[in-house]
């Protein structure tokens, strides 16, 4: 099987060396794209005002939870690919290809057109302040509006990710980062002939890039012959095959619930944070634009095992997969802890790039003294779960998610926001993070998560 130079075999050579120039181009990327959002909500919270910051903080939110739709579409696909890899079995990974990308695509659609739809009445849901509904509204929509292009070109990154490439990616994403670095002040305040968009301009920037980073990553493809690509000989793979479809809603379906559970989680505290007014709401988005710095390593890292182990599964390599698990910890352990240090040195300071001096700042201090730690305990989850996944097994980590956050954090939150306040939905994050930490290492250990397969006959057990 030809590969081209950003490819490594997982299934051979170090593992600690391999998976941390593996996870690098992807932890890279989290911090470009976050370093993205970043400076994107500095132009609408600094310039357009804190009932602007408060839109794209509930906008966003809605946002992740139609990515999650199709999520586990992507990431199932993902270890098949890796798997069939793996196997050495390029045949197997180009029809996975094939079909994944047509009902990838299809979803992708559909999503968009019920979001276009439904966005209002969402907004309304998450009782979203009244000053900020509007902007919201008007964000929100065109982010929908631009689902495709963004599932297309993310699919194709998980896809190369999959095969063993992480770097090809990354390029990338670099190219769409920049795009919309450079397009949202453009649009957001106008020049020239170009109309101020307010708002809409830095939705409209963030469908923009990824519309013209879909479109070079597909044609650098082609052009260098990737032996993933479908070719006119392989446009009979480009159909609703129903053994890969059926393992696709069989095992993606669990793991996109996951993501929904996650994210509708995220919309159930935004709702409860909402209640406190907007300083709260504004202080609230700014601290989650921190914990997605923070939270980077462990996805970066949970990312890279889960391709990492799908290529030894396949391969039947499972004393790798194993050494994967300890080495994927570490690398959290230490990465995570680090960046928490650093937030805690700077904590003011780092706040002050999102808000205006004043009660938010406080309130936003408040909410990172009492979470960021935790996110250590988090990040081992993320790590295990992805090991986990890349075997097929996506039920007892959809049932761990669900447990820890709308079992425990959320009601939690709720039923003691009114006596204790925001401290109250503040410390539900470390409670959840560690109950779903325990039960998922304890499943690693103990579960039959081996015995699992994407595809029949595809996997060698233990």
């Amino acid at each position: 099987m030809a590969k081209n130079e950003a490819q490594m075999d997982l299934t051979q050579g170090p593992i600690a060396r391999k998976l941390l120039l593996f996870s690098l181009p992807v932890l890279y990327g989290n911090v470009l794209q976050s370093l993205n959002g970043t400076v994107n909500s500095i132009w609408v919270g600094k310039f357009l005002g804190e009932s602007a910051f408060a839109a794209t903080s509930n906008a966003n939110n809605v946002m992740f939870l139609m990515l999650s739709s199709i999520f586990g579409i992507g990431m199932a696909s993902t270890i098949m690919i890796g798997q069939s890899i793996g196997a050495g079995d390029t045949a197997q990974a180009k029809r996975v290809v094939g079909a994944s990308a047509l009902f990838f695509f299809t979803l992708s659609l559909v999503v968009g057109i019920l979001g276009v739809l439904l966005s209002p009445q969402i907004l309304q849901w998450m009782h979203t302040p009244a000053d900020a509904m509007d902007m919201a509204n008007a964000y929100l929509r065109i982010i929908f509006m631009s689902m495709p292009f963004m599932f297309c070109y993310n699919m194709i990154m998980t896809i190369l990710r999959g095969a063993g490439d992480s770097k090809t990616p990354f390029r990338f994403l670099v190219l769409s980062i920049i795009l919309d670095i450079a397009l949202n002040p453009l649009l957001i305040f106008g020049w020239g002939p170009i109309p101020a968009l307010g708002i809409s301009g830095s939705a409209l920037a963030t469908g923009i890039s990824q519309l013209v980073a879909l479109v070079a990553i597909l044609v650098s493809l082609y052009r260098k012959k990737y032996f993933l690509r479908i070719t006119r000989e392989d446009r009979h793979l480009l159909r609703f095959d129903g053994a890969i479809i059926g393992s696709l809603v069989k095992k993606g379906v669990p793991m996109g619930l996951q993501m929904i559970v996650v994210s509708t989680s995220s919309l159930a505290m935004i709702n409860l944070v909402n209640r406190f007014g907007s300083e709260a709401t504004a202080a609230y988005g700014a601290a989650i634009q921190l914990s997605s710095y923070i939270q980077m390593p462990a996805m970066a890292i949970g990312g890279a095992v889960s391709s990492f182990a799908a290529q030894n599964v396949g391969a039947g390599r499972w004393d790798r997969v194993h050494r994967v698990t300890g080495v994927g910890v570490m690398y959290n352990v230490l990465m995570t802890g680090v960046l928490v240090c650093l937030i805690y040195l700077f904590n003011r300071s780092a706040l002050s790039l999102f808000l205006p001096e004043g009660q938010a700042i406080e309130i936003g201090m408040r909410i990172n003294l009492l979470t960021l730690w935790s996110f250590i305990i988090f990040g081992i989850t993320f790590v295990v779960s992805g090991v986990v996944r890349s075997t097929g097994a996506v039920m007892f980590p959809l049932l761990i998610t669900f447990l820890a956050l709308w079992c425990v954090r959320i009601p939690l939150s709720y039923y003691l926001a009114d006596s204790y306040g925001l401290d109250a939905v503040w410390w539900s994050f470390p409670v959840g993070f560690t109950l779903g930490s325990l039960l998922s290492v304890a499943y690693y250990f103990w579960g039959n998560w081996k015995k699992a397969s994407m595809l029949t006959g595809g996997v060698q057990k233990a």
